[in-house]
Parts: C-alpha cells; structure tokens; sequence
C-alpha cells in the first residue's frame, strides 16, 4: 500500500493489520515516507485512536526498527524504570545505583527534558566531565563493572522513535495514549529486560493531568510489557508539586546524593520515599527479595550502609565524571549563581501549586528547553521550602530561585510567587502514591 492508501485508511478511521503498521515504520526507518505523510498519519492515529492490537503492532514494529540489546552474558535480573515525567523528578538517579547495590543489573535509557518537565540525561550532564553518549558494547561494559548504566538512546536502538517524537512534539501531538505507550514501550523493550517499573505521573505537573488519564495509560503500559513478556507494574504518584527539595538539574544531583549520604530532611523525604517505592518493586518483580516489605528494608539498608553511593560513585568514575562530588556535593552548586527568596503574600496554607507553572519558569532562565535545540543551564532551579499543606505567615520564605542575575529573577518571579496559592484551610493530601497497576 502507498502512503496515501494509509492515511486514507486511517483518516476515515478504519483499523490497521500488523503488515500496514510495520509498512509504516520501515517508511518511517529507511526515509521513503516524507515527514509531512508521516505527520498526517500520526495525526490521523492521534484524532481515531489505535486498539490493543494496533498498538501492539505498532510497539513491536517500532522496537524491531533497529538493534536490540542483549545483556544475556550480564550474570544477574536485568531491569528497569521509566517515568512518565514531571518537575523535580530525579528519582532514576537514585533508583538506578539502588536496585545495582541490591544485585539487580540496570541498563536504563534515558532521554532528555523537553516542556516544563526535567531529563535525565540533562542532570546527568551536571555532573563535570559526566558522559551520557555510549555505544552498545560500552554500555554493557559499564553494566557488567557497576550494575548499571545511564545512557541516551544510540543511533541504532529504535530509529523510528527518533523521528515520530520530533514530529508528535512539533505538530502537539504527544498527549495520545497509544503513541505515549509505542513510544516509552519500544526503547524500554529494546533494553532485553526481565522486569520492568513505572512511574505514571497524575496531576498538574503530569502530562496526564487527572487520575483517570494516568490510570488508562498506565493500564494500557502494564498490558504491553506483559505482552511482550516482561514483568511490568505501574505506579501511579502525585505531581500537583515538584518532588522533593529541589527542581533544576545539578540542584537534583545535589539533592540525591544528600540523600545516598543518608542526609534526609523533611523536604526531600518524599524523593527519597517514592526512589525505595519503586526500587522495591523491582527487587520483587525480579524475585531478588520475597515480598514488598522485605524489599522496602533492603533498599533502606542499601542507603544507610553507603551501598548506594559507592555504585554511584564507580559509575561516574567509568562514564568519566567526577566521583568527588560524592564526598562534597557541594561542588556541583556553582559559586557565582545568585539566590533569591520568594516571600508568602499573606497568613494561611499553601493550598495549590502550579507545577507547570513552576517548570516552565525554570526553562524560562535556561533551566530547560523549550525547543529541542536549546542549550541548557544547569546550575539554575528553583529550592522548594514549602510543600502542600504547609503554614505560612506573612514574609515567611515559600522558595528560592537559583540564577544568574536580578533581572532574571524579576523574569519568573512573579510567576513563581503566582503558582503557590495560599488559601484559608488546609488541604487533604493524598498521597505521593496514588494507585498500582498490575498486570
């Protein structure tokens, strides 16, 4: 079929067979369909929907369009988490050294910030000399000496990707379910997991907003990796504030290396909270411990013993940063930025905060993109000193603005001091995690 008969297809909102979805991704991988007939079809894909076979065609045609990994040779569970994406979102980079220190191997692709919400791979890059651009064979030499690898996505793993996220995040197409799942599924796959945790944000910091959203895509994520054999669960966590301390790339290394040094304070518990939570859950999903309270106590153990920290410390040793900073996290905070406080207008609690809002003022200093193409500042961010539910009095300080100079504060404060709305009565709080879906 042309590329014309598919989109005609799907336009008028007939349903696809596995051979026309993968005639569409071999189009897509060897350059014979034109980015306008690929965008017409993902738009028809967008506006009509694909079912569970669709989608499962879709995902596995897309996970074929290049190479696989194989980490057969890697002599323990391989697994993996992903998150779904929010601000002030740094768990993978506890999560990862975590589940390596509990005898689980992690090779974990991952991608970079676009939007309001923050990349790993960008707060990766915060740590001096970091290198987050590996070959296949390098990252498995990384794997195979510290239990885990931190990497972008190479040239070769799911070519097809590449291209359609462009094209989705360009023409506003990246709030569909079935391309959300194609996509995250595909590279995820591609890794040869046993298991596999996600973390499905809800919210107004979450690409899906409400509970519902998150749930249908979290359902339709489980259904995937159990169709393609991989032990999968979803959690589903709260993102109506930014997660834990601090929202900004090296501000979040700082905070999860506090945190592996077991410095905890109250702001950054919930960090530290939802990293055990899912960590715990691939130590069952792969049968290294029996049971979800028995896991919970062996990644609390892996914390408080340095385990943690000393896989992370050796995988920036092999992917060529500084392990210092994990004897003085310090150095990450560079010595010129300017702080700025951010003050209650008035008696109350803070009832609501516009996460978004918070996200999108920190790309608005060059904290993060707001096209693929953006460099990024990554010793900017905002230090969250209040949470929901808190009581505040008048001048009492609700955050401080990490940047470069006054002016730049006077460009987002504002519209910092804006997304913390403080109201009368104290919120109920629901819980970092809402709910778990399973297969």
């Amino acid at each position: 079929m042309t590329p014309q008969d598919l989109i005609r297809k799907k336009r008028d909102g007939a349903r696809f067979n596995e051979n026309e979805i993968k005639a569409f991704i071999d189009g897509v991988s060897d350059g014979s369909w034109a980015d306008y007939q690929i965008t017409a079809l993902v738009m028809a894909m967008f506006i009509h929907g694909l079912n569970l076979t669709e989608q499962s065609a879709l995902v596995r045609a897309m996970l074929y369009s290049g190479e696989t990994l194989d980490f057969s040779d890697v002599d323990a569970p391989k697994a993996d988490k992903h998150s779904t994406g929010g601000v002030g979102d740094k768990t993978s980079l506890i999560i990862a050294p975590l589940a390596a220190a509990c005898g689980v191997a992690v090779p974990m692709i991952s991608g970079r910030g676009l939007g309001h919400t923050g990349g790993t791979l960008d707060k990766l890059e915060s740590i001096p000399g970091y290198n987050v651009r590996l070959t296949t064979s390098q990252i498995k030499q990384v794997l195979k000496k510290c239990g885990f690898a931190l990497a972008g996505q190479t040239k070769k793993l799911v070519p097809a990707d590449r291209k359609l996220y462009a094209l989705r995040d360009a023409c506003a197409m990246v709030e569909s379910v079935p391309l959300i799942v194609a996509s995250i599924m595909s590279k995820k796959l591609a890794e040869g997991l046993d298991a596999l945790v996600l973390d499905v944000k809800t919210g107004n910091g979450a690409f899906m907003d409400t509970l519902w959203d998150a749930r249908v895509l979290a359902k339709y994520l489980v259904a995937a990796g159990k169709d393609f054999g991989v032990n999968t669960e979803a959690v589903i966590s709260d993102m109506n504030q930014p997660l834990g301390r601090f929202a900004g790339n090296a501000l979040e290394v700082y905070e999860c290396l506090n945190i592996m040094r077991g410095e905890v304070d109250e702001l950054s518990q919930p960090t530290l909270d939802l990293s055990i939570d899912l960590t715990a859950r691939i130590l069952v999903l792969t049968g290294v411990e029996p049971d979800f309270e028995a896991a919970c106590a062996k990644c609390l153990e892996k914390i408080r013993d340095g385990g943690a920290l000393e896989k992370f410390r050796k995988n920036i040793e092999l992917q060529k940063g500084d392990p210092t900073i994990c004897d003085d996290p310090g150095k990450l905070l560079e010595k010129g930025i300017k702080r700025f406080d951010l003050v209650a207008d008035g008696p109350g609690f803070i009832d609501e905060i516009d996460t978004r809002a918070v996200g999108a003022a920190i790309c608005a200093i060059g904290g993060g993109r707001v096209k693929a193409e953006d460099g990024i500042d990554y010793a900017v961010g905002l230090e969250c000193r209040t949470k929901l539910g808190d009581s505040v009095s008048k001048g009492d300080v609700i955050g401080t603005v990490y940047c470069r100079s006054k002016s730049q504060f006077e460009a987002i404060g504002e519209k910092l001091r804006n997304a913390y709305r403080i109201g009368g009565e104290k919120p109920k709080y629901l819980g970092l995690v809402r709910e778990i879906v399973v297969a």
